[in-house]
């Protein structure tokens, strides 16, 4: 069992076959390595594959949010609804615009924010709230049906994290089974392309949306806040030649954007990677079937993650709850033990309203507290064989002082 170099399998890692590498070698024999053909069809690939009408790739997960908070226009004296067990860039990113964040409490046995959670982060004072962004953690998905309720009654527009996501469904109380970032029940969804997460581009990330002013909105931030295309350039005595047509080199900067462009290679290879999605999703899951089946003794000292109504997860994270006065030790003596068996594991998440630059928001969230107390997360990636598998949980089983 090892990682990169490591000796230690990690908790997440990439899956990068030859097809992957002669996709970027096609790209770099090509004329184009950035803002060419390949960015395109990564684009349209995407969002077919989750059902939107538009899908806009971008540098990271984070530059994905980012561009989520200025393409609706948020800032300050404004705050937006964000579940506390999530990574830093959630929050972060309502703060790059200038907004305040008002973290909800989660499910300590699901890690997901619930519609009361949300509904009591609402009720306290404060800013008022024009957003929230649900977190699908782990790849389990949130209530969005009485999320997108919430929010209509209440003004709010939905941006999903789904950076954990790709590759989930949910289903309605319909029935209607809708896949996560066709923006069924949300404005815009935003994805990771991290190496640990279920498909990879390297380093980058992907907003979908159905609605065209946004999508015109997030490819200007995207690109330094410049248009190219004459959709009423304002500086007419530049933009326009004696005739009234506008000038073929000129370009325009209204808004302040930032360079946030994903390359042809690292599309080149996120295409690749989608169209193993499928594949992909699902030994993730059987993996996880296998912890469960093998952890089923352990409980309740170890347990996994309570499993999301009607849902069908693309599992980036496998997350168990532990008790660990039970067993006897720390969460960091159980990690290094397992360390020592060359087992890699993690923490999701430190709650983000403890970190030092929101501590001062003096909130007690004890849904989080307790999820906080309980939680690691062990090795899950499609690279993983069920002798691996096999072999964590008998570690842990040894680790936690049993047989």
């Amino acid at each position: 069992m090892s990682g990169p170099g490591s000796g230690v399998l990690p908790y997440g890692r990439q899956s990068i076959d030859e097809d992957d590498i002669e996709a970027v070698v096609r790209v770099l024999r090509s004329d184009w390595l950035t803002t060419g053909p390949a960015v395109r069809s990564f684009e349209e690939a995407f969002a077919a594959a989750v059902g939107a009408r538009y899908a806009v790739s971008c540098s990271s997960g984070t530059a994905g949010l980012h561009l989520a908070a200025l393409a609706l226009g948020l800032g300050p004296e404004t705050s937006v609804a964000v579940p506390t067990n999530t990574f830093v860039a959630t929050a972060n990113a309502a703060r790059y615009v200038g907004a305040q964040v008002r973290f909800t409490d989660i499910d300590p046995q699901a890690g997901l924010m619930r519609p009361g959670d949300l509904e009591r982060a609402l009720d306290r004072p404060g800013l008022p709230a024009t957003a929230v962004s649900p977190v699908h953690f782990a790849g389990q998905t949130v209530d969005m049906e009485a999320v997108a309720e919430i929010a209509e009654r209440r003004g709010l527009a939905v941006i999903e994290d789904a950076c954990h996501a790709l590759g989930s469904v949910y289903h309605t109380q319909a029935g209607e089974a809708v896949p996560v970032g066709s923006c069924r029940h949300s404005v815009m969804t935003v994805f990771s392309m991290h190496p640990v997460k279920t498909i990879t581009m390297g380093e980058g990330g992907v907003v979908t949306t159905n609605d065209p002013a946004l999508h015109r909105k997030l490819l200007q931030f995207r690109s330094h806040g410049i248009v190219r295309q004459d959709e009423g350039f304002i500086a007419a005595d530049l933009a326009l030649d004696d005739a009234g047509n506008a000038n073929p080199w000129y370009y325009e900067l209204s808004q302040l954007g930032f360079n946030y462009r994903a390359s042809d290679i690292n599309c080149a290879l996120g295409e690749s990677q989608l169209r193993k999605l499928d594949r992909f999703v699902a030994r993730r899951l059987a993996l996880a079937e296998r912890y469960d089946g093998l952890l089923a003794p352990l409980g309740p000292v170890v347990r996994p993650l309570r499993k999301a109504a009607g849902c069908r997860p693309g599992l980036h994270l496998y997350v168990v709850l532990i008790d660990f006065a039970a067993i006897g030790m720390s969460r960091a003596e159980l990690m290094g033990r397992l360390r020592e068996q060359g087992i890699g594991t993690q923490v999701h998440y430190i709650p983000v309203h403890r970190q030092p630059l929101y501590r001062d928001c003096g909130l007690h969230l004890p849904g989080s507290e307790r999820y906080y107390r309980q939680c690691l997360t062990l090795p899950l990636h499609v690279g993983m064989s069920d002798e691996e598998v096999d072999a964590v949980v008998a570690a842990l089983r040894v680790a936690a002082g049993g047989s």
